[in-house]
């Protein structure tokens, strides 16, 4: 693979340790191209500081790039903002010329100042789709790469009102619909609260040409019909300012579920009673609290991929006890299942065999 024609110097260096073979691109005039004083660039550049303020005071960070424009109007905000930047670029090599793209993308990071740009090639399963699988895939490699430092990604409001759309279809109450997280160690999105079109005007205001994936057009994905064909319907017909709404609403559910995830928290230490807990103790509490209590203790036990229904159907163990069975739920190992029981007056959770 060919360095970027623009003086930097090309290294291999691995994720954690030097030598192992991947691109690292290091700046030799090291210096960050100056943000223009246009709106785009105040919006995103301020959304940035609030965020560095608040969840990364030692002004070092990483960053996702892609090469589309909501990276990379990020990374030139975030070397604006941060002491030092390292870029991050996932090749997922699920289209020719994806390791151009790459290497396009390392060249920008250190055109715009960051103090290094890593190449990361991931090899993309099919397992729960192809979206999912590279999603996996792309975290995976951000996570073994990032050396310790939060990793910026460049999710933006119209990425928080997608989300909460998909959520709604999950029926999972309000986890489901309370969106991306502004900080969920080690991932950051300082531009939650910014829209998709500041930072195309970002990139315009710079002069830099994104990379138009085309899978972000294509209609095989939920997300993009929910992108191309639903937002701008609901856009029409509820008058506008659908996204912001939507936005607005994850951001409320998100601090309010704090709050009950804390007081969830105090009743499963008051009901938890060796591994299993007290059908006493959480039948005087509201089911709110009941329910997120029960599955902080399921997800510790190992449970994964936990519904409403599963939730529910144990739930019904502590409130409706009529001497039913007990109930599985996913994340048991080969061979067995993960089953809560109601048991002289406790629930229990135990792996048993299929």
């Amino acid at each position: 693979m060919d360095p970027p024609d623009d003086g930097t110097v090309l290294e291999s260096e691995s994720a954690g340790s030097p030598g192992s073979g991947v691109p690292v691109w290091r700046s030799a005039a090291g210096f960050a191209t100056r943000l223009p004083e246009t709106p785009a660039a105040l919006e995103v550049r301020h959304a940035v500081r609030d965020w560095m303020a608040r969840y990364a005071p030692t002004g070092v960070v990483a960053v996702g790039l892609s090469g589309g424009a909501d990276s990379l109007a990020l990374t030139a905000a975030a070397v604006a903002e941060a002491e030092v930047v390292d870029a991050l670029i996932v090749d997922h090599g699920l289209q020719a010329g994806s390791d151009a793209v790459a290497v396009a993308a390392a060249a920008a990071a250190r055109s715009l100042g960051c103090r290094s740009a890593r190449v990361l090639t991931v090899e993309v399963g099919g397992a729960g789709g192809l979206e999912a699988a590279a999603r996996e895939a792309r975290y995976a490699a951000l996570a073994a790469a990032r050396g310790g430092l939060p990793v910026l990604l460049g999710h933006t409001l119209d990425d928080q009102a997608e989300t909460v759309l998909l959520g709604l279809a999950r029926g999972s109450g309000g986890r489901s619909i309370r969106g991306m997280a502004e900080f969920a160690d080690p991932w950051g999105r300082p531009l939650l609260r910014v829209r998709r079109t500041a930072t195309r005007e970002l990139c315009a205001d710079l002069g830099l040409r994104p990379h138009e994936d085309p899978h972000n057009v294509s209609p095989e994905f939920a997300r993009v019909r929910l992108r191309t064909e639903v937002l701008p319907l609901l856009e029409e017909v509820l008058g506008g300012a659908v996204a912001p709404a939507l936005a607005r609403t994850a951001e409320q559910l998100r601090e309010d579920g704090a709050v009950l995830d804390e007081l969830a928290e105090k009743l499963l230490i008051s009901a938890t009673d060796g591994s299993a807990l007290s059908v006493e103790t959480l039948a005087t509490a509201v089911p709110a609290l009941r329910r997120r209590a029960i599955r902080a203790w399921l997800l510790a036990g190992g449970a994964k991929a936990l519904t409403d229904k599963h939730l529910r159907a144990i739930d019904a163990l502590v409130t409706d006890w009529r001497g039913q069975g007990g109930v599985a739920v996913g994340g048991a190992k080969p061979g067995t299942r993960l089953v809560a029981r109601r048991e002289h007056g406790k629930l229990t959770m135990a792996f048993t065999p299929q």
